[in-house]
């Protein structure tokens, strides 16, 4: 189980001892929310932070980018030392160039889609990404609620990936904490990223371990039944 803490939700008067902080505290991956006030309705940081940041931890940086022109930006994230490059699938007619562009410069591929997005519109990326990410909110600001009707679509993920004998992660974004990161795990994630459910407790090293145990104590044995119930898609209760 992959634990990525968001430094979205970090002190950002100190944003690189929070880096330093999440390394230490036993982290598998540091999560990098990038907004530009288009894509979404706020703004973050840019490849800057990540340069900064990069010489600070060995850890995988995990970029997401929530912005309307990704393409402007892929050449100076992996300048600047970033592992992983995570676009929208809401960009249509983009997101098959943008996936070659990325793997041309060397860097994982992720695929987010939001809560309102139907997953059909994965499908045809399955084989070219190596993660899925599953916003659990929709995108923007930390510090929101969890959406539970996004469950279905980690299940979904997740069937798709025995299914077709394919190895993605599955990573959940937005509302993470110890509660809906074992509802998560029930239903197939193996990366959640969580900001105010790590930075927000006492201390982040236990938050750290905490999360990555429910995670693993909660992971499905095998592929569970999709049934529909009220509309939405839902795990068996069997």
């Amino acid at each position: 189980m992959i634990i990525a803490p968001s430094l979205l939700a970090a002190n950002f008067a100190c944003f690189g001892k929070e880096a330093q902080r999440a390394t230490a505290a036993g982290a598998d991956w540091l999560h990098m929310d990038i907004m530009d006030g288009h894509f979404v309705p706020n703004i973050s940081f840019g490849p800057e932070a990540v340069r900064a940041v990069r010489p600070l931890t060995k850890l995988p940086l995990d970029v997401h980018l929530m912005c309307s022109r990704p393409e402007i930006l892929l050449e100076p994230f992996v300048k600047n030392g970033a592992d992983r490059l995570t676009i929208h699938v809401e960009l249509g007619e983009q997101v098959t160039p943008l996936i070659w562009k990325i793997r041309s410069l060397g860097r994982k591929v992720g695929l987010a889609i939001n809560p309102g997005t139907p997953m059909s519109a994965l499908e045809p990326f399955l084989t070219q990404v190596d993660l899925i990410l599953v916003m659990t909110v929709n995108p923007g600001f930390g510090g929101q609620p969890f959406i539970t009707e996004t469950l279905p679509k980690i299940q979904q993920a997740f069937a798709w990936r025995a299914e077709k004998n394919l190895s993605y992660h599955i990573q959940v974004d937005g509302g993470i904490n110890f509660q809906t990161t074992a509802e998560c795990a029930h239903a197939g994630a193996d990366a959640f990223v969580a900001g105010t459910g790590l930075f927000g407790q006492p201390s982040l090293a236990r938050a750290v371990s905490k999360m990555r145990k429910i995670a693993e104590k909660n992971a499905p044995a095998n592929v569970p039944e999709i049934s529909s119930r009220n509309g939405f898609l839902l795990a068996s209760d069997s």
